[in-house]
C-alpha cells in the first residue's frame, strides 16, 4: 500500500470513493464514447444509490462525462453545465448481482449516435475498477495506458494486434481478452508500457473483424 492509496488523489471532494472514483469513471466513458455526450443513464447500485446526492457522485460522474479531471473545481457545477450544454441526464438506482458496493452503470450517447454501457466500480482512494463495456467483461484500471479493442471473434486476431505492438517496440503490461460466444463480440483490453502514435491505431483499426480502437490515458 503507498501513500497514495491512504490519502487519495488530489481532487474535488468529499469523499475519494464516491467523488474522485467517479468522476474518473466518468471520463472513461468520455474516453470510450469518444464523442461529445448528449445523453446519459446513471445507474446506482449499493452504497452509491444510497449517498450520490449527498458525496457529489452524480456531479462527479457528469463532470467526468465532459472530460473534467478529478481536481477541476468545475465538477461542483458540472450538472448546471451539462443542462446548458443541452445534455440529458438521467440517475436511477440498480440492483447488481455480485457487484462491488460503489458500482455504477454508465449508459451515454454521442453526439454522432456512438453509444457505450460502462460497469464499473469506485474501488478506494480513488482508484476504479472497468467490469464490463457493453456487456464484455473488461478488468482494467485505467491506470495505465491502455488500449480497448472491441472486434470480432476471430482466429488470428489477437495474434496480429500483438505483432504490430511488437513491431512498434511497445511492450505489453497486461492483456485480458474476452468474447460473449464462439465467433461473437470480443474485446482486448491491453495495458501498455509506452504509449503508441496515432499511426499504430490506425494500423489497428484497419485489421479485418476491427470494429473499434480506443486508447485511453491514465486518468
Amino acid at each position: 500500500m503507498s501513500l497514495f492509496d491512504i490519502i487519495g488523489p488530489v481532487m474535488i471532494g468529499p469523499s475519494s470513493s464516491h467523488t474522485a472514483g467517479a468522476a474518473r469513471i466518468g471520463r472513461v466513458a468520455r474516453q470510450l464514447l469518444g464523442e461529445k455526450p448528449v445523453k446519459a443513464v446513471i445507474s446506482f447500485h449499493g452504497s452509491f444509490e444510497k449517498t450520490y446526492r449527498g458525496h457529489g457522485t452524480d456531479r462527479a460522474v457528469v463532470g467526468g462525462l465532459l472530460d473534467m479531471p478529478v481536481d477541476d473545481e468545475r465538477l461542483r457545477r458540472s450538472l448546471k453545465i451539462a443542462k446548458e450544454a443541452g445534455m440529458e441526464v438521467t440517475f436511477r438506482p440498480v440492483r447488481l448481482r455480485d457487484a462491488h458496493p460503489n458500482t455504477m452503470v454508465v449508459e451515454a450517447v454521442g453526439e454522432h449516435g456512438k453509444r457505450v454501457r460502462l460497469q464499473a466500480a469506485s474501488i478506494g482512494g480513488g482508484r476504479i475498477r472497468v467490469q464490463y463495456l457493453d456487456g464484455l467483461e473488461m478488468g482494467f484500471s485505467g491506470d495505465k495506458i491502455t488500449l480497448v479493442i472491441r472486434h470480432g471473434d476471430a482466429p488470428g486476431v489477437i495474434a496480429k494486434v500483438s505483432q504490430i505492438l511488437a513491431d512498434a517496440g511497445i511492450n505489453i503490461a497486461t492483456m485480458r481478452v474476452f468474447r460473449t460466444t464462439a465467433g461473437g463480440a470480443a474485446a482486448m483490453a491491453i495495458e501498455l508500457d509506452a504509449l503508441p502514435g496515432d499511426g499504430l491505431t490506425a494500423e489497428l483499426r484497419q485489421l479485418p473483424g476491427v470494429r473499434d480502437v480506443t486508447l485511453l490515458s491514465p486518468i
